[in-house]
């Protein structure tokens, strides 16, 4: 099991700063990095994949400094975005250059055995230039497999592929971080994200915004009012008894039903909520937050 670690890195080009001061770590599993597009993601990537040096802080893997490290490189395997620009070759032609790239002792095999995984086996012999925009991801990330590496990196994967392919990608991902790889990709397609990754890594503007699993880094969020949406046996009656509380800042009914609430004291209403609705002789039908997704984390993240 493998951790990449980012100590106060930066990196800039002339004047102009893509990254600043960025600490993290990447552990096994899955995690996305997320951002608004010129946050600086792919040029993290870049610095954790050893293709750019930090003008400032350390990119380590295991405790071993990854630019300009052979050894570190063949633990790594790293999915750009760009498209492939060998297009003449086959996808069996492409991944076994990768594998000959990386010395290995049996290129042919290992070869097979990454299309075998991506499900690329029939297509291999065809020339790349003919494959769908999915197919050429899964080749990209095969050629990145290859060196069967610790980490991978993916930047961008979901970008184009339809949403068979999408679903087959999300359960590649999810099946080689449950075997303990660790796996980073960079996404702006919030719902996809949502589904495969709980825990994130938030850069805006090149700098850290947050880390964790995002229903926690929503409850962190003291300045902002918590929404709930409530069914109950007497929504109306609800509202009064909550209308009437010094925690709870309005209440709306909901277009489908239940009642929207914005909660502003979340431990007064958490504690409160069942007391009010006994009183009354309310029954609770349906309790739940309604701004924990991670588009209403990422919405505020970036807008902050």
């Amino acid at each position: 099991m493998s951790e990449l670690v980012l100590s106060h890195v930066s990196r800039w080009f002339g004047n102009v700063v893509a990254v600043n001061d960025v600490t993290m770590t990447i552990g096994p599993g899955v995690t996305g990095l997320l951002g608004p597009n010129g946050a600086g993601k792919t040029t993290l990537m870049s610095m954790m994949s050893g293709f750019l040096a930090p003008s400032a802080g350390t990119v380590e893997l295991d405790g071993a400094a990854v630019w300009r490290n052979t050894e570190t490189y063949r633990r790594l395997g790293l999915v750009p975005e760009r498209e492939i620009s060998f297009g003449y070759l086959t996808g069996r032609q492409f991944i076994r250059a990768n594998a000959d790239l990386h010395r290995l002792p049996d290129a042919s095999a290992a070869t097979e055995r990454v299309l075998e995984r991506v499900d690329m086996v029939e297509p291999a012999g065809r020339k790349i230039d003919t494959y769908s925009k999915g197919m050429r991801q899964r080749v990209k990330i095969a050629a990145a497999l290859v060196h069967d590496p610790d980490v991978l990196l993916l930047d961008e994967p979901f970008n184009g592929v339809d949403p068979r392919q999408r679903m087959q990608l999300m359960d590649l991902l999810r099946t080689m971080g449950d075997e303990g790889r660790t796996i980073l990709f960079s996404s702006h397609i919030l719902e996809e994200v949502e589904r495969l990754a709980r825990h994130i890594e938030v850069v805006v503007s090149g700098r850290h915004a947050a880390s964790g699993d995002f229903g926690a880094i929503r409850r962190l969020m003291t300045d902002r009012p918590v929404q709930y949406h409530l069914r109950t046996d007497d929504d109306r009656r609800m509202a009064v008894a909550l209308m009437a509380q010094t925690s709870v800042r309005g209440v709306t009914f909901g277009l489908r039903g239940g009642l929207d609430v914005e909660v502003s004291d979340l431990g007064a209403f958490a504690q409160g909520l069942a007391v009010w609705a006994r009183r009354d002789d309310i029954s609770l039908l349906e309790v739940s937050p309604s701004d924990e997704s991670l588009e209403s984390v990422f919405s505020y993240l970036v807008a902050r």
